[in-house]
């Protein structure tokens, strides 16, 4: 099924399931996180009134996550688009960083340029949400602590200027520019829904696209990952104890603009596809 989080006419925000297509349920006040956990529990929403979805504003399925999870490098042709050597898996963790909570906009939504970067990125990924959460979960059992999934754009700035000169030779202030490069509000895009895990029988058979103004820049399948989704959720469970609602960006394919040195401009529109999931679009201004 497909669940939604949404905004009425009066602001009120609900949550609910796409039915018909064309009309959304709803089952209560805010997000999808009570839904989200009773899936974990293997109970299904119980059917409501509805709302014509084109009288709402689909937000964030989840508008403030525990945690926004992301992982890095987990696609080789990405890693050696941007100067990286061939990975071994064996020899490697899943590279692990969190976004903030204020970093999280919804599908329609602008994001903006921040004052203190001039390059500015896209990433399609697919989005896995924690139904059940768990410490220490086995590989093979990970995938069932999955509700369900979604698209995600790890929006991130790719050079940082904070108006004044800095040691950048540093290895630290490159990583930490890096790092500060994913925080920034908006840059965590998600939705426009989430689809429940029983309609998505195998996340690493996914076609992820991103299109910027019309024209394609990413184009894979979530097969090309390093480290899978179950190896991912499994392995986030070691580091900390994962709970409902939790959000996981598990990587993306080539084709960024720091391949090719485009950056993002205002008014550029931005449209993410996952097969099965529905398309995410956001502008930035």
């Amino acid at each position: 099924m497909k669940l939604a989080t949404y905004r009425l006419p009066d602001g009120g925000i609900r949550h609910g399931q796409i039915v018909d297509g064309g009309r959304v349920t709803d089952l209560g006040h805010g997000d999808l996180l009570p839904v989200v956990a009773s899936l974990g529990a293997g109970a299904p929403p119980e059917p409501a009134e509805t709302h014509a979805l084109d009288e709402v504003t689909l937000l964030a399925p989840l508008l403030r996550p525990g945690k926004v999870l992301a992982v890095a490098a987990n696609y080789q042709e990405h890693v050696t688009e941007t100067g990286g050597k061939r990975i071994d898996k064996s020899r490697i963790s899943p590279r692990l960083f969190l976004k903030p909570g204020t970093a999280v906009s919804g599908p329609g939504e602008e994001i903006a340029l921040p004052s203190v970067s001039p390059s500015v990125d896209w990433e399609a990924e697919l989005v896995a949400v924690i139904g059940r959460g768990g410490k220490d979960i086995p590989v093979e059992d990970a995938l069932g602590h999955v509700a369900g999934y979604t698209i995600g754009n790890d929006v991130s700035a790719r050079k940082m200027d904070y108006g004044y000169e800095r040691d950048t030779e540093d290895p630290a202030v490159a990583f930490f520019d890096w790092l500060n490069g994913k925080w920034l509000d908006g840059f965590a895009a998600l939705g426009p829904w989430l689809v429940t895990a029983d309609e998505v029988p195998d996340p690493q058979k996914l076609e992820v696209t991103l299109e910027v103004n019309g024209r394609v820049r990413q184009h894979g399948d979530t097969g090309q990952m390093i480290f899978n989704v179950a190896e991912l959720v499994a392995f986030a469970s070691r580091l900390m104890t994962l709970e409902p609602g939790d959000v996981l960006y598990t990587g993306t394919p080539s084709g960024v603009g720091l391949a090719s040195g485009e950056f993002l401009s205002a008014g550029d529109e931005m449209t993410v596809r996952v097969t099965g999931l529905g398309s995410l679009v956001n502008r930035v201004r």
